[in-house]
């Protein structure tokens, strides 16, 4: 009966890298500079950076063609917004600064009014585009003025005139919103308060304009803070979120560096050998870096081309570097069952023909699972999923390219006995020969032929 072929696949595959690494131990320097050229021309991509940001939050993590957004639309053809302002028409949240006065007895009393009326004034003051433009100037706009807190006129006739508030309605203003921590009369009118809550819109038109100005009042706010006041003030505007989203990063560059630095410790620890030949301190390094060249000519290469790159994607470089570093572990593993006599070119063809396949079908496996991810009508995830898998397909790439090569240029440097931080040759161990670990190196078992 004819014997069953189930190795269709593997051993095409383990063919076809067995001459890729012959050719990568024949000519390394190709392989070894061409991924550093490749990834400096890519990496300029990060130039962009700075203008792929997308951290909306509705557009990245709400789904493209949801229900909600189509009921939106339908509002907006059927209820447009006027020339007017009304903040009942909006179709979002609007464009807008916000702020909370709190007191810690009863905020409608005349000392925690006057503080509120400078708070007003030293917002409406607010000045941006080289001090060209203030709220009055971006400000949304009813009947040609601009739209303000009538609940600091309601506060004035109360505290001047001794009138009585009227909760949650009083002259057709809804106080039920602005006023916070209320304290009532049983015919409905307030006794006491705690917080007064003040919004502050701004058009939509000059977008660029009104973010300058909402990040000015978030500063003058943070400043607000500070100062030792009667009314405490919290803060929020319609670009708070965003803001939070766009520092994220920031937060995880430095992780990032620690987590490069650990690995880089490991990986040098795991391949650490006391033979001065033997040791394999720079192969290991240059198995991290091979990682980090992935995730910059990948990222690069997606920037350039316009992806938009969320703040979710910030998480992808350690998944790369995970996958980088088992891939290296894996190749240097079959490395080292190759015969040390043999020539460079003969390891590296055994060497690709055991490992290059294990990882490639890994590769395989993880690059479409995060390409399946695309059909997800999340933006955010959309946003992750091609840049990981994109560095992933580059992490094989450098692993058998660059990191091939410069195992290639090690295995030389073993070849002919040489130092492994000077490069100096140094003796072979013998039994006439005890020197230190320093200047005797490139012991291996007789018997086996390997380290």
């Amino acid at each position: 009966m004819p014997k069953c072929n189930t190795n269709c696949v593997e051993k095409p595959l383990a063919k076809g890298f067995e001459k890729l690494g012959r050719i990568v131990g024949i000519y390394p320097w190709v392989f070894f500079i061409s991924p550093l050229i490749i990834s400096a021309g890519l990496g300029a991509g990060f130039y962009f950076l700075k203008d792929r940001e997308a951290n909306d939050i509705e557009e990245q993590f709400t789904p493209k063609n949801g229900p909600a957004k189509a009921e939106r639309a339908f509002i907006k053809e059927h209820f447009p917004q006027r020339e007017e302002f009304s903040s009942l028409r909006l179709y979002t949240e609007g464009t807008f600064a916000s702020l909370i006065a709190v007191h810690p007895t009863n905020i409608l009393n005349l000392n925690a009014f006057e503080e509120l009326v400078k708070l007003d004034h030293k917002v409406k003051q607010i000045r941006v585009n080289g001090s060209k433009l203030t709220f009055s100037d971006l400000c949304a706009k009813k009947n040609g003025k601009c739209v303000l807190n009538p609940i600091l006129d309601i506060m004035n006739i109360f505290i001047n005139v001794n009138t009585t508030i009227n909760f949650p309605w009083h002259n057709g203003e809804f106080t039920g919103s602005v006023i916070g921590g209320v304290s009532k009369h049983s015919n409905n009118t307030i006794q006491s308060a705690q917080a007064i809550r003040m919004f502050y819109y701004l058009t939509e038109d000059k977008k660029n304009e009104t973010d300058l100005w909402l990040n000015k009042f978030i500063q003058t706010l943070s400043e607000e803070e500070a100062t030792d006041k009667k009314i405490s003030v919290s803060y929020f505007t319609s670009i708070s979120r965003a803001e939070e989203f766009e520092t994220n990063p920031q937060t995880v560059i430095p992780l990032f560096s620690i987590t490069y630095f650990l690995a880089i410790t490991v990986s040098i620890v795991s391949c650490m050998r006391l033979d001065c030949v033997r040791n394999k301190v720079w192969v290991a390094t240059f198995g991290v870096l091979s990682a980090g060249l992935a995730v910059l000519t990948s990222f690069g290469l997606l920037l350039f081309c316009g992806m938009p790159f969320v703040m979710t994607v910030a998480s992808s470089p350690f998944l790369i570097l995970g996958i980088g570093v088992d891939d290296m572990f894996i190749m240097i593993s079959c490395w080292q069952k190759t015969k040390v006599r043999a020539k460079v070119e003969d390891r590296m063809a055994e060497t690709y023909k055991e490992a290059a396949v294990s990882i490639t079908i890994t590769t395989l496996t993880d690059v479409l699972a995060f390409y399946i991810g695309l059909m997800t009508p999340f933006g955010s995830v959309q946003s992750f999923c091609m840049y990981t898998g994109t560095a992933i397909l580059f992490c094989y790439i450098y692993n058998i390219t660059f990191f091939g090569a410069f195992l290639a240029l090690n295995g030389q440097r073993e070849g002919s006995n040489r130092h492994w931080l000077i490069c100096r040759k140094v003796k072979a161990p013998s039994p006439d020969n005890k020197g230190n670990a320093c200047s005797v190196g490139g012991a291996y078992d007789p018997e086996t032929g390997r380290d």
